[in-house]
């Protein structure tokens, strides 16, 4: 069978060729293409796009990139139409995705969403064009289930694809990602982790590398990802002393006593790591003031969301501030109270979220659907 499969940014590139290595498994015939990235592309996958091309985040960067993001749209349209999929798989980015979902529903194609927006956070109106386009919620948090089957919208609840990802991860050798990387022995390391996308990075490194000379005893590595020109990291960071490492942020995690984090995926895969973290979140004003007005949720990091209390600090726009920085990392460096408690958090965290298998669930859903039009 044909499955059509749409993710926008690298969390989506991951999930979706994991989920792509488990439709294999069930449906030997089966016959990949979609927009994605390098993982999905491994898996098989042929790429209309590449998610370098996709990635515009907040009011104001799609508005200036509008005429890309159409473009982008109308072309991916014409593909589905010509491919003939026996099912769509939407993968987050919902910008992208509820566009497509629309369309594909439309021309009678078997639409289904693998982890979902954010609408319990804003947006809500977006529920009813949900249940409206999509035939089936393929969701990775216990509360979503909930959320959606309050609006009468077909969803199931398979766990979290992160939990899959970690359970590869194994074993550290330390000494091993040290040389490799060309790292100190003996200092430990503080993990900065400034997103995927470029306007992410721009807004958000610089302030974290304000921090680095606060705390001279560790050695700071910033986790980048190819997917981002290394010229960019190396313009901002300039001469301050910092290692910069790519596609390595899990073992980086693995290897690092604390964490700076932009909010995001990462924020999770920091906390299911059991490295303390500072969260931090930077919009252009216009974007944020919009934001703050829509978002109907009291966190922006999902481990605050899911856990609903603060167990990380959340610092946003104003308040991501040197200092604050600072003396956030303090506490989670020295502070033996403030590090018992975020890691008894943790603890509940992980146990909230279940155990992994999500991939294979989704697939299973996937498979299914996909059969039933034949």
């Amino acid at each position: 069978m044909r499955y059509y499969i749409i993710a926008g940014e690298a969390s989506g590139d991951l999930h979706a060729s994991n989920l792509v290595a488990e439709i294999k498994k069930k449906d030997k015939k089966a016959e990949f293409r979609g927009c994605g990235g390098d993982l999905m592309k491994a898996q098989g996958v042929d790429l209309l796009k590449h998610y370098r091309t996709m990635a515009f985040m907040g009011f104001v960067e799609v508005a200036v990139n509008l005429r890309k993001v159409l473009d982008n749209i109308a072309q991916c349209k014409k593909d589905i139409v010509e491919y003939q999929p026996d099912a769509l798989i939407l993968v987050d980015y919902p910008g992208f995705n509820l566009r497509i979902a629309d369309f594909a529903h439309e021309k009678g194609f078997k639409v289904l969403y693998y982890i979902s927006p954010q609408v319990w956070a804003w947006k809500r109106r977006r529920v009813k064009k949900i249940k409206k386009s999509v035939d089936k919620m393929i969701v990775i948090f216990p509360f979503e289930e909930a959320f959606y089957k309050e609006y009468g919208v077909d969803v199931t609840y398979v766990g979290n694809p992160l939990l899959d990802e970690l359970s590869k991860s194994g074993t550290p050798n330390r000494s091993i990602f040290l040389r490799r990387n060309s790292l100190g022995e003996k200092r430990e390391i503080i993990a900065l982790l400034p997103g995927s996308r470029t306007q992410e990075v721009k807004r958000i490194l610089p302030v974290m590398l304000k921090v680095v000379p606060h705390f001279p005893d560790y050695q700071f590595v910033i986790g980048g990802v190819s997917s981002l020109d290394k010229s960019l990291y190396k313009k901002i960071i300039g001469n301050t002393d910092v290692f910069l490492i790519e596609n390595q942020t899990y073992e980086l995690l693995q290897n690092s006593s604390a964490a700076i984090v932009t909010s995001g995926t990462v924020t999770l895969e920091t906390a299911l790591f059991t490295v303390p973290e500072v969260v931090c979140y930077k919009a252009t004003g216009f974007s944020y003031l919009l934001a703050k007005w829509m978002i109907k949720v009291k966190f922006i990091s999902l481990v605050n969301l899911v856990m609903d209390k603060e167990v990380v600090k959340e610092l946003i726009q104003s308040d991501l501030t040197e200092k604050n920085i600072v003396t956030e990392l303090e506490r989670l460096l020295h502070d033996g109270k403030r590090q018992r408690q975020i890691l008894e958090d943790y603890d509940e965290l992980r146990d909230r979220l279940g155990n992994a298998g999500a991939s294979e669930k989704a697939a299973e859903i996937v498979v299914n659907a996909a059969r039933m039009k034949h």
